[in-house]
C-alpha cells in the first residue's frame, strides 16, 4: 500500500485520487469541495488527478495512490461504446473520458478500491464493456420518475430498492433509501462481472458493483452530498470504501 508514512513510520492516511472536472475554457481544474470533505470526514487523504495521456504516468498515478473516487460531470463520449450522439445528448469531454478510462482499467488490473458517483458510476460500466442511456427520458421504454431533481442537492427526493446480498446493501444495511438525483443518463447494458445493486422505482438503474474485483463500486446519486443529512447511510458508504483502501493491494 502506498500510505505515506511519517517519521516513525506509522501508517497515514489513505491516498485518494479524485478525478476532477475541467473548463477547458478558462482552463482550469474543478471539484465539489464536497468531494474532498467526504473522503477527509473518513479518514482519507483526498488528491485532485491532473489529466494525464501517458500510459506510464496514469500507472504511477494507480500505484501511488491506494483508492479512485470517480466524481460526477460532463455527459459520456458514445463513442466509447459504440454509439453515436443523440439528439439529447448534454456537453461531453472527451480528454477527460480518455483518462478515465485507462485510469480505470489499470485500476481494474491492480484489483484496487473504486468508488464511482453519477458520471463515475457511468465510467465504471462503460470501462468494464457496458453501455449507457444518452438520454433517458427520449431512450427509456417505461414511465419516469423525476432524475433531475429541482430541490437543492442536500435533499433527498427520490427511493431506491437496494438488492440484498449486495456489498451495497452490506453498507447501508436498508432496503429502501431515499437519494438525491442529478442526471439524465444512466447504466444501460451492464458490463462483464458488473451486477445491479439497487434500481429506483422506475427501472432505472441506481447502483452497480463488481463481482470480480474487492471494491469496485458506482451510485447514481450524489453522497457526497447527504452525509450531511440524519441518515447515516451515506456515510457508511465512504466508511467502507476507506475500509478497503486501507488493506494492502
Amino acid at each position: 500500500m502506498s500510505n505515506i508514512l511519517d517519521e516513525r513510520g506509522i501508517n497515514m492516511k489513505p491516498i485518494i485520487g479524485i478525478v476532477p472536472s475541467i473548463d477547458e475554457e478558462s482552463n482550469q481544474y474543478y471539484s465539489n469541495i464536497e468531494n474532498a470533505e467526504a473522503i477527509i470526514r473518513v479518514g482519507g487523504l483526498p488528491y485532485l488527478l491532473p489529466y494525464v495521456t501517458c500510459n506510464r504516468d496514469i500507472l504511477r498515478i494507480v500505484n501511488i495512490i491506494d483508492g479512485l473516487y470517480v466524481a460526477g460531470g460532463n455527459d459520456v463520449d458514445p463513442k466509447y461504446f459504440n454509439e453515436t450522439p443523440h439528439e439529447e445528448i448534454g456537453e461531453i469531454n472527451p480528454t477527460r473520458d480518455i483518462f478515465e478510462l485507462h485510469l480505470l482499467k489499470m485500476m481494474f488490473k491492480r484489483n484496487k478500491p473504486v468508488l464511482g458517483v453519477c458520471k463515475g458510476m457511468q465510467m465504471i460500466n462503460v470501462a468494464l464493456g457496458g453501455d449507457l442511456y444518452q438520454d433517458i427520458s427520449s431512450q427509456y421504454k417505461d414511465e419516469l420518475i423525476q432524475h433531475k431533481q429541482r430541490a437543492k442537492i442536500v435533499h433527498p427526493t427520490h427511493p431506491i430498492d437496494v438488492k440484498t446480498g449486495t456489498k451495497l446493501y452490506r453498507m447501508i444495511k436498508k432496503k429502501n433509501v431515499y437519494v438525491n438525483s442529478y442526471h439524465h443518463q444512466a447504466v444501460r447494458r451492464l458490463g462483464r462481472n458488473v451486477i445491479v445493486s439497487s434500481y429506483a422505482t422506475d427501472g432505472v438503474i441506481e447502483a452497480i458493483e463488481s463481482t470480480a474485483h474487492t471494491f469496485v463500486i458506482g451510485v447514481q446519486w450524489h453522497p457526497e452530498c447527504l452525509i450531511v443529512s440524519e441518515d447515516p447511510s451515506f456515510l457508511a458508504l465512504y466508511e467502507f470504501f476507506i475500509h478497503h483502501c486501507q488493506k494492502k493491494n
